[in-house]
């Protein structure tokens, strides 16, 4: 009986999801006819060859940067909200902060970027609060866009940064909460007693029993910048990420082998990550 459940979403992960990424594969070693525009359908490493160009190494350097840069910021900003929580929040309070973290993953994904669109454009509120506070240094490049209307929307990076750690910041939060709950309090009671002073305790064991928490959570955003195509696409100017590298390439060049080339990055870079992940215990944090 259990076993006819399981069928479907194992044919599901077999054929759907697995297939996919098989196929995904498999057109990453064709190539594309310059002077046709046909796709090649024999076994070619000259396609990753294209990958170690200039341009498309910036690209994917550009990706991980933001990945890894989204991913420290959203651990910093996290782990004292998560602390809190396990730690100091009363029983009655902690489910309105759960509430909290949570709300923002009610609205659609789409909307809040839009949103975040609107509030650093130049005539969002976040250029009224800088040209009041006399800090229009802030307005030159560094977060607006240039105007709603205009015809060219482009963020800097900066903004781009800080609408990456809004809408992945809760995936870092419940991971880093969930493994601080899970820290005896006999063995806070322990470093107290054997005269550890409170900093010396979350070092020595806090800290190393919650990071856990930390790389799960890391799995999350790192994984999610990584491979997203939203923000860059509707905040982002010429400089494309691999989401966009692939979206166009797809789209509106046609070059699948070496859009599908450009997918099998995120994968690999994630299969180390996950592999390294492991090793420091993430998987018992989830």
């Amino acid at each position: 009986m259990l076993l006819g459940l399981l069928v479907p979403p194992l044919l599901w992960m077999g054929v759907i999801y697995l297939g996919s990424l098989a196929a995904l594969l498999v057109n990453s070693f064709f190539s594309l006819d310059d002077f046709t525009g046909q796709v090649v359908r024999q076994f070619t490493l000259q396609t990753y060859a294209q990958l170690f160009t200039p341009a498309n190494l910036d690209i994917v350097f550009r990706t991980a940067g933001m990945a890894a840069a989204v991913t420290i910021a959203c651990a910093l900003l996290a782990f004292p909200l998560a602390y809190f929580m396990a730690r100091y929040a009363p029983p009655r309070y902690k489910g309105f902060l759960y509430l909290a973290v949570l709300l923002p993953l009610w609205s659609s994904y789409l909307i809040r970027v839009y949103a975040w669109r609107l509030i650093l454009a130049k005539e969002g509120i976040f250029s009224w609060f800088v040209e009041r506070a006399n800090l229009d240094w802030l307005l030159n490049g560094l977060l607006s866009l240039p105007g709603i209307g205009g015809p060219s929307l482009t963020i800097s990076p900066m903004g781009m940064f800080i609408v990456f750690v809004y809408v992945w910041l809760p995936y870092m939060i419940l991971p880093i909460q969930a493994a601080l709950e899970r820290v005896p309090h006999s063995l806070l009671e322990a470093s107290a007693d054997l005269g550890a002073r409170p900093l010396v305790t979350f070092r020595k064991v806090t800290l190393p029993l919650s990071f856990p928490g930390v790389v799960a959570g890391s799995i999350f955003t790192f994984s999610l910048t990584l491979g997203d195509f939203v923000v860059p696409e509707m905040l982002g100017n010429s400089s494309y990420f691999i989401g966009q590298a692939v979206l166009s390439l797809q789209g509106t060049s046609g070059n699948i082998p070496l859009a599908a080339a450009f997918a099998v990055i995120p994968i690999a870079i994630m299969i180390l990550y996950l592999l390294g992940a492991r090793q420091l215990g993430a998987f018992d944090a989830l």
